[in-house]
């Protein structure tokens, strides 16, 4: 067990470091929430191949676009950019399109439009901000909230174990150009609770076991705390997951990267709390004599008149 702890720890320092190569190098994919930008949904009659439908619009669209589906291809989205000459007009000119085209049975495509959004470059602008001063509010809760649970040692674990997680899971949408919008970002705070409550799950099995444990070998006490909390953190992640895959599968496009982030996230948390929060401490000098002079200590107080 302990040499899988090591190996999982400087895999997963590799790992950060790969995510943070993407980030650096690709940087993030940010969505039409940040960016600014227009906002076109409409249904078809029928459904339509995404393939089919990205040349149709293609057509009437001469600025970049993003196409996602949902209802099995009945239900559009299009996001073009802010600067976009076509706006939100090209819908009406493909509608007139599909209706000249109706008289042919084969080519006959209704198209409703449902909804024509413009979100200004300045509401992005702040989205960004608002939303990392969330990030930042909960980052800073989640230390003071350390600073009392834990020793700092064990609490010097969790808060890596929670930078790990949200780097990689970043990292992930940076290689993979994922489009990062306010689902994402309401994602990567779940991810950072999901994160610390394993960590936290992890590190007070340690310190019980160090407290009434006279075994003062750190990695058997680690070894110890990891084996008796596996099986409800797996089955924990493993119902989680399954959730997960369904709103993946289930959910149409619009929700995918939602439960991309959260699916890896979880993955990432599950190692993490071994690899990382489990294995730091004793890296950074962690001793269950110190823990054990405290529960003596305390002991000592109780007993008092």
């Amino acid at each position: 067990m302990t040499k899988f702890r090591v190996i999982s720890f400087y895999t997963a320092i590799f790992v950060v470091l790969f995510a943070l190569m993407g980030l650096f190098s690709k940087g993030l994919n940010f969505g039409l929430d940040f960016t600014g930008g227009y906002l076109t949904e409409f249904s078809t009659n029928q459904p339509v191949s995404l393939q089919a439908m990205n040349e149709m619009i293609t057509l009437f669209i001469a600025d970049d676009f993003q196409l996602s589906s949902a209802e099995n291809g009945s239900y559009w989205t299009v996001r073009t950019p802010d600067n976009s000459a076509s706006g939100n007009s090209w819908l009406f000119n493909f509608i007139e399109a599909q209706k000249i085209l109706a008289g042919d049975i084969d080519k006959a495509l209704i198209v409703t439009p449902q909804d024509a959004v413009y979100i200004g470059s300045q509401v992005g602008e702040e989205l960004i901000n608002q939303g990392g001063l969330a990030l930042l509010t909960a980052l800073v809760i989640i230390l003071l909230y350390l600073s009392f649970r834990f020793e700092w040692r064990l609490a010097i674990g969790a808060v890596a174990a929670l930078f790990h997680d949200v780097i990689i899971v970043l990292g992930i949408f940076a290689w993979l150009g994922l489009s990062f919008d306010l689902t994402i970002l309401a994602s990567i705070l779940a991810i950072i609770g999901y994160s610390l409550n394993d960590s936290i799950i992890v590190g007070d099995r340690i310190r019980e076991i160090m407290k009434t444990n006279k075994e003062n070998n750190i990695d058997t006490i680690i070894n110890s705390a990891i084996k008796t909390t596996l099986v409800r953190t797996l089955i924990t992640s493993g119902t989680t997951l399954a959730t997960i895959v369904a709103i993946w599968f289930f959910a149409g496009d619009s929700l995918h990267g939602f439960a991309v982030s959260l699916f890896s996230g979880i993955l990432v948390g599950t190692f993490s709390s071994i690899a990382i929060s489990a294995t730091l401490p004793k890296l950074v000098g962690l001793r269950a004599d110190y823990y054990q002079q405290k529960a003596l200590e305390q002991e000592a107080l109780c007993q008092l008149p």
